[in-house]
């Protein structure tokens, strides 16, 4: 039977609701100290000997009694006798018997008969490591509830512990569930999806402290569910099971815990994440995460990771905040409280972030996101160029190289990401696909370090520069040449109906499917019509749109569009066939201030490396045969 959402709570109420209702009870266990990094102690510890045992030399020199040397100067240097009034000794040797001070080998002058001068005195217990300077036996080396660090081991083997009890690490099974899922080294068929979520959810569980079991996939079964969900409550403190948690007709998971159990929360206010079932059965926690990739691990962040750490009597992880500068508007919806991921590049001395795709399945919008926008449930959203704070994944110092590209997108552009990265570690170029238009805009308001456009204007017959001059006049800017590259028709293997020339994409009411506006590929594709004499509206799909040549060609993967436009590698990259239209040219709009810097230096060097140009024109489909060059400036 179908199950519509209990509740829309908080999150935060949702978080103090769930930890009430639920108990992990704690064990220990006896580890080596050597195998303790990173686990939390279950007791204080106290040091069983002192270190040094003994007191030791701190320099190397000789060995004296302090009294006797009172008195000493360059005008009554003292003579000392060996074994008897001083003693050769090295860094951490124990002091003789009877000897208070150490003076440093540079102060003293040995004599032709092994007498030793010395010019002045030494005080007591001078150069000396008195026993205990570093650990007393008796004194507290680590608190309960500590997680061990490097120095700690070494503190805690100073100080005679070999052994120590250590609070168990919480145990975890992960249920994936649903029909599809497959394991990730299985063939895919259409449907079927591979189980990558239960390793990324057991990875967080890991880094978190608490060990995890990835169990067998479960089909979407009622009685399967429930009766691996009862199995795994034997063996484990805290059983996730991914998705299945909505209100779908498949969705068991909340019939599941609440047959074995007690729901507590169904649906929280927030997006993604909100499929999210928190529930026990006998006291044990049993949370139901979404299936979308993005939801669930927001989600495990949410609430698996703050029980992990109540359990471990660790303060919850804050992450970094820092104010940044919107490059786009970003809208929200009253109600809900909205987590935006994040890209964050330095441009112009100021921190600017753009969002990634907003898609609770888009896994790779967390892999490319610098940091996360916290929207509040009474906020609609905020609005370009205003500043807001967000978390941080990465440091704010490591952001302070993040290099900004807007504008059209290209697979040259991954490739310049890739060695740039090569060339100097601390640089990111990350993109966002806004189109040309798009990119052009962004470089203007300093919201980009460079932009990828290929404008052709039918007017002047030239790419590019009759856009700039006419969108950002006034600004001092640079155009250079990346690439000549070919544009044409994605087609399925085979070319089966058998495209020539645009007037088939009407007459066979193929399906095609567009860039979005302001893309350079999208006004080509108008441009093309209009010198065929085709209106949009005879183009069905015309309205689809995607903002990346590699989507366009999934698409016609997919089988859910017959045909698009755009560049020879990304229908390589699928299989698919590419009819060649026209070469346009490639460039990259670079403000000035980019220009004069460090890094585009570097970037130029890349772009006229012959190796990369070489592993460009491999793709398919490239000319760098002007790659580097200023075509126009201001």
């Amino acid at each position: 039977m179908r199950k519509v959402y209990l509740s829309n709570t908080p999150r935060q109420g949702a978080l103090i609701k769930f930890l009430d209702g639920v108990k992990i009870t704690r064990r220990t266990e006896t580890a080596a100290v050597p195998d303790t990094l990173g686990r939390v102690t279950a007791e204080a510890v106290f040091a069983r000997l002192s270190m040094p045992g003994y007191h030791a030399a701190a320099m190397d020199g000789i060995a004296v009694q302090s009294e006797k040397t009172f008195g000493t100067s360059d005008q009554n240097p003292l003579i000392l006798k060996p074994e008897v009034e001083y003693h050769i000794i090295n860094t951490g040797e124990p002091l003789p018997s009877g000897f208070d001070a150490v003076i440093k080998v540079e102060d003293v002058q040995f004599l032709a008969d092994k007498q030793a001068e010395i010019l002045a005195p030494a005080t007591p217990w001078q150069y000396v490591r008195a026993v205990g300077e570093d650990v007393v036996a008796g004194e507290l080396i680590v608190p309960a509830r500590h997680c061990l660090r490097p120095p700690d081991l070494g503190a805690l083997l100073a100080g005679g512990i070999t052994e120590i009890k250590l609070l168990a690490k919480p145990q975890v099974a992960v249920i994936p569930s649903g029909s599809e899922i497959v394991d990730p080294g299985e063939k895919r068929n259409k449907g079927s999806i591979p189980d990558f979520n239960s390793t990324v959810i057991a990875s967080f569980l890991q880094q978190w402290g608490a060990e995890a079991a990835i169990l067998p996939p479960v089909p979407d079964d009622p009685d399967q569910i429930r009766e691996t969900l009862s199995s795994a409550l034997e063996d484990f403190d805290l059983v996730i099971i991914n998705a299945g948690s909505s209100a779908g007709e498949k969705d068991y998971t909340f019939s599941a815990i609440e047959d074995l159990g007690e729901v507590f929360i169904h649906g929280v206010a927030t997006r993604p994440g909100k499929p999210t079932i928190l529930g026990c059965v006998d006291h044990k926690p049993v949370v139901g995460l979404p299936g979308y990739p993005v939801s669930a691990y927001l989600s495990l962040e949410w609430f698996v990771q703050p029980l992990i750490y109540q359990y471990l009597g660790l303060p919850l992880p804050q992450r970094e905040k820092m104010p940044v500068t919107l490059g786009r508007r970003v809208v929200s919806e009253v109600g809900v409280e909205e987590f935006v991921r994040m890209t964050v590049g330095f441009v112009n001395e100021r921190y600017i972030a753009n969002p990634l795709t907003r898609g609770a399945g888009v896994t790779m919008s967390l892999v490319r996101a610098d940091g996360l926008l916290v929207i509040p449930a009474n906020s609609l959203g905020y609005e370009q160029e205003e500043t807001v704070e967000i978390e941080l994944y990465r440091p704010q110092n490591e952001l302070r190289y993040n290099l900004l590209a807007a504008g059209s997108h290209d697979l040259i552009i991954d490739l310049l990401a890739t060695a740039l990265k090569e060339r100097d570690p601390r640089l990111h170029l990350s993109s966002a696909h806004l189109g040309s238009m798009g990119g052009i805009a962004a470089v203007g308001r300093g919201q980009a370090h460079l932009a990828g456009v290929h404008l052709f204007d039918p007017e002047t017959e030239e790419y590019n520069w009759p856009y700039i001059k006419k969108l950002l006049p006034g600004h001092k800017l640079h155009l250079l040449n990346l690439a000549y590259r070919m544009q044409g028709w994605i087609v399925p293997r085979g070319n089966p109906d058998g495209i020539e020339a645009i007037e088939q994409l009407a007459d066979l009411k193929l399906s095609f499917i567009n860039r979005q506006k302001g893309a350079g590929t999208r006004l080509l594709f108008d441009h093309l019509l209009r010198e065929a004499n085709l209106s949009s509206d005879q183009i069905y799909g015309y309205k689809r749109e995607e903002h990346t040549h590699l989507n366009i060609a999934a698409a016609v993967a997919a089988g859910t569009a017959r045909i698009g436009l755009g560049i020879m590698p990304a229908a390589r990259a699928f299989g698919l066939d590419f009819i060649p239209l026209i070469e346009e040219r490639y460039d990259l709009l670079i403000s000035d201030a980019f220009y004069n810097s460090p890094e585009f230096k570097i970037l130029l060097d890349i772009i006229n490396d012959p190796q990369f140009q070489k592993q460009v024109e491999a793709m398919g489909g490239y000319s760098l045969r002007n790659a580097g060059r200023i075509i126009e400036k201001t």
